[in-house]
């Protein structure tokens, strides 16, 4: 089957063997997969491994074939790849067998993957298979640092340094949802407009002065990826006694900060990564309550994934990108 693999330090479309389902395992014939940040670092991390791996977390398709005792789907089912490997009841933090998709395990980016079929969730039916194929990982990323650790509820504001990417608009949506004001910033002038578009009450300049142009918000909850770049910007406009929540640091990861302002000021600092398949369920439900869509900014083909690894190192997309395996 057609692939895009690293191997011995290269990335390249490539033909895998097609697998086999074992038992409680299913074949999932891949329609779209999606692509996220962690998929650009994988290469540098594995470096010269000699071995083939199949790249990529997100994923929808039709279930193929199954192995021996699986119950709860069958051939024929759409379904949606849960990339939070082995990671079942909501919990403080992941359980020690936790993993992630597409390292070590084989990933999306190829014409089938065998998967057990605990990671498998229906599909909702209002989504195509566009928007079902790059939904989990970054959706479930933002609704667990959303609600289970940033507890935001209707009448809160929440602030997202950042927008443009997967999870920050999930973050407007799922927000703008419940009753929730939403504040994002954006180096570009565009992204701001679509932030707004998308249902952000306001949107600033990521260069401008925050606590001037916030003088007049409260922030209940921040809401950090960026790292180094924003942290300390962002904390100077949490309210006293405010919840920040750090999912990612796309910037650099180590940040210096005040602990006398910290402390003094009762300020709420919590780590958040991925979900639980508890959590997915209700992140799943949710979307198909408010009937939310994901954001498409462009679909490649399989063949053209380097390409599609090109424009997103960029960082010029707002909203996913996805890479059509099949029609």
């Amino acid at each position: 089957m057609k692939a895009f693999i690293h191997e011995a330090g290269e990335l390249k479309v490539g033909n895998m063997e097609e697998p086999i389902a074992k038992n409680e395992e299913v074949i999932v014939s891949l329609k779209v997969a999606g692509l996220n940040r962690r998929d650009l670092y994988i290469p540098a991390r594995r470096g010269n491994a000699p071995e083939a791996l199949i790249l990529g977390s997100d994923g929808a398709g039709i279930v193929e074939s199954i192995g021996e005792n699986v119950k709860n789907v069958k051939v024929g089912d759409e379904v949606i790849i849960n990339p939070s490997l082995r990671w079942f009841e909501n919990s403080d933090a992941p359980p020690k067998e936790f993993d992630l998709l597409g390292m070590p395990d084989h990933g999306t980016f190829a014409e089938k993957i065998v998967i057990s079929e605990e990671q498998l969730e229906k599909k909702p039916a209002h989504l195509t298979w566009e928007e079902a194929g790059v939904l989990a990982l970054s959706a479930l990323t933002g609704y667990r640092a959303l609600f289970t650790q940033g507890g935001l509820k209707k009448g809160d504001t929440v602030f997202i340094p950042g927008a443009g990417g997967g999870v920050a608009n999930y973050l407007i949506s799922f927000a703008k949802n419940i009753g929730a004001r939403v504040i994002v910033t954006s180096r570009s002038e565009e992204k701001r407009k679509r932030a707004l578009e998308l249902g952000a009450d306001r949107a600033i300049d990521t260069n401008g002065d925050w606590k001037k142009e916030l003088k007049d918000e409260t922030i209940d909850l921040v809401i950090e990826s960026v790292g180094k770049a924003t942290f300390n910007r962002s904390l100077s406009v949490l309210k006293k006694g405010g919840r920040i929540v750090v999912f990612g640091a796309t910037t650099e990861d180590v940040v210096d900060f005040d602990l006398r302002s910290f402390f003094y000021g009762q300020y709420q600092l919590f780590g958040s990564t991925m979900g639980s398949r508890e959590e997915l369920r209700e992140m799943l439900a949710h979307i198909e309550t408010y009937a939310m869509r994901p954001v498409i900014d462009r679909v490649f083909q399989l063949d053209e994934a380097q390409q599609a690894f090109d424009y997103i190192a960029e960082s010029k997309q707002f909203g996913k990108v996805a890479l059509r395996i099949s029609k």
